[in-house]
């Protein structure tokens, strides 16, 4: 099975690579802001050409040749890692600034990988730098491609350089299964809980930068893996936190695309410490997976640090109930991300969790349950006539979605919608799926 071409994205920090990459995805993947550094790991999307070749665009953090802070030598290390699978690297070049020895120290590194190479200008649109583009001749790379990353200019002129290193058209025919027929996962929770550990350790290799320092992820970063013939793609999000207990600037910005990631995720593994256990921060978390209508699964990491694993997990499980009465019946699964100890069990659970999430419940199945509960306890009418439910219809499923018609003149308290819908999941073994039910009365 053929790939798809792939393209990536170099320079030192703050050139406006994330900018590019966002205007060739026609997306805002990655994250955009003034402080260098922002973006940390390999960020991946499609860009279609004008003439419709589909392309693998990577994103990657700011190449510093030779530093060796901790940080930034694992984002060098992240850049190499792309730079070398990549059929074509774009050296984007601060065209206000013009050449600077970073620059030339990067051109000289690639040209030791042996990698094709095209020399991209970016800032286009500002005053001189059109004219101001042969000094970038210099870095012995070919004559450069002159753009405006914010403004979209010379995107043409740059697939029209770029074609040439993508091979034979019809790669896309061949591709790999459409986005629909993945299992799309998001790995979720409070700060420097486990989440990109867990995702290397899925991954069999250093996707994801991991330092002890709380926030070190700050893009989404998907990994797409294929195991036992099912397509997996497990995006590692940015440490979320409430709402004023985050710093400003690029957090901000990382909490915000975290959500929105969650939100178009199918499952949600919410990790939690289990030295820390359950937090409040931990139940916030996990709240907005549930509200967002996602799949959860409970993954307490760091088991390799437990002494009694009975007394650990009894006291997890107490603090589920607890504090997290929502997802009391959501399975829960221990691992350590650090020795791969029991992380072979998170895909028969995500199996089982798609599976549920995407149940269709037949008619005549749907109603006799429907009905049971309802007779057990019937909704309070508050002594006007009896509460009487005609049918129920499944409307939606990923996640199941189903309304009732009865000849209730008013909805009945939530707490009622509650205990229908746990009901019905525990009768459709639906444990960790968020069902919505919604009752429609009389109009008149």
């Amino acid at each position: 099975m053929k790939r798809q071409p792939t393209v990536v994205i170099v320079g030192r920090p703050n050139v406006g690579k994330s900018t590019l990459f966002n205007r060739l995805t026609r997306s805002r993947r990655a994250l955009v802001h003034d402080l260098p550094g922002v973006t940390r790991d390999r960020i991946l999307g499609e860009a279609v050409s004008p003439e419709g070749r589909v392309v693998t665009l990577v994103d990657t953090g700011g190449l510093v040749p030779g530093e060796e802070e901790a940080i930034l030598a694992q984002i060098r290390t992240q850049a190499e890692a792309a730079i070398r699978d990549a059929d074509v690297v774009l050296l984007l070049l601060d065209g206000a600034a013009g050449p600077v020895p970073q620059d030339q120290e990067i051109a000289d590194y690639l040209r030791t990988l042996g990698v094709s190479v095209v020399p991209v200008v970016n800032k286009g649109d500002r005053g001189g730098v059109d004219l101001g583009a042969h000094e970038f001749h210099r870095l012995g790379l070919g004559a450069p491609v002159v753009v405006s990353a914010e403004h979209g200019s010379g995107m043409d002129e740059l697939w029209t350089a770029v074609a040439p290193f993508l091979g034979e058209e019809g790669h896309e025919e061949d591709a790999d299964v459409e986005r629909g027929d993945e299992i799309q996962v998001a790995i979720v929770g409070r700060p420097n809980v486990g989440k990109s550990s867990l995702l290397n350790r899925l991954a069999g290799e250093p996707r994801v930068l991991v330092d002890q320092v709380p926030g070190t992820t700050r893009d989404a970063v998907d990994v797409v893996l294929e195991r036992e013939g099912v397509r997996y793609r497990f995006v590692d999000t940015a440490g979320i936190r409430r709402k004023g207990r985050t710093e400003k600037g690029p957090e901000v910005l990382s909490v915000v695309l975290a959500r929105r990631y969650l939100e178009r995720a199918q499952i949600c593994l919410v990790v939690i410490d289990v030295d820390e256990g359950i937090t409040r921060q931990d139940g916030h978390v996990a709240g907005y997976a549930w509200e967002a209508g996602r799949a959860v699964a409970l993954v307490v990491n760091k088991w390799d640090l437990v002494t009694d694993g009975d007394e650990a997990r009894s006291r997890i499980e107490n603090q589920v109930t607890h504090q997290l009465k929502f997802l009391h019946r959501a399975p829960l699964v221990t691992i350590s991300a650090l020795t791969g100890r029991g992380v072979h069990r998170l895909y028969p659970l995500l199996g089982g969790l798609y599976a549920a999430y995407r149940t269709e419940v037949g008619a005549a199945e749907l109603n006799r349950l429907v009905r049971d509960a309802w007779l057990k306890r019937p909704p309070p009418t508050g002594g006007r006539s009896e509460a009487k439910l005609f049918y129920c219809s499944q409307v939606h499923r990923a996640p199941p979605h189903f309304v009732l018609f009865t000849n209730l003149s008013r909805p009945p308290h939530f707490s009622y919608l509650r205990y229908l819908e746990n009901e019905l999941r525990g009768a459709l073994g639906l444990e960790g799926v968020p069902i919505r039910v919604m009752i429609k009365g009389r109009t008149h």
